[in-house]
């Protein structure tokens, strides 16, 4: 495993959007490994393949119940509705009030292809959100509804 520089905000790659990722080979098992290792040494809870130079359709979560990871990922359901604090490893030491879904239901392929959804709700639904729009050339800054001083 190897440990990946995280592209920062003014990176144009991260406005870009990704695209599909077609072969499930071991040169992905490898992008996605690396992507959790960086994910771990910076302390953070998702990543997405943009954010370290790849643009393909690729996000990793992990809040804390175990690694997920998103290939081809797509926003089936969402409800409710929920405002808390977001930061970004691509835009360090910034955080703002940012609304999501309280509730998101996912589609997306796993490393070897294979479809499944997963549903997640509060911090899930929120990185699940915040890591797709990645793939899509966003980041969370678009949808800051008030800055947040972080001591």
């Amino acid at each position: 495993m190897a440990i990946r520089e995280i592209r920062t905000r003014g990176d144009e790659i991260l406005s870009k959007k990704c695209k599909e990722v077609k072969n499930f080979d071991n040169k992905l098992h490898i992008l996605l490994d690396d992507m959790y290792d960086t994910l771990k040494l910076n302390n953070g809870v998702g990543l997405a393949a943009p954010q370290v130079g790849i643009l393909k359709r690729a996000a990793i979560i992990d809040i804390g119940d175990g690694l997920i990871e998103l290939i081809n990922p797509e926003i089936l359901e969402q409800s409710g509705s929920q405002i808390a604090s977001e930061g970004c490893l691509s835009v360090p030491n910034v955080w703002g009030e940012v609304e999501r879904p309280n509730k998101v239901t996912v589609k997306a392929q796993d490393r070897n292809g294979r479809w499944f959804k997963i549903t997640g709700e509060e911090l899930l639904a929120r990185a699940m959100c915040h890591e797709i729009e990645h793939l899509e050339g966003k980041l969370f800054l678009e949808r800051v509804i008030r800055f947040v001083d972080q001591d």
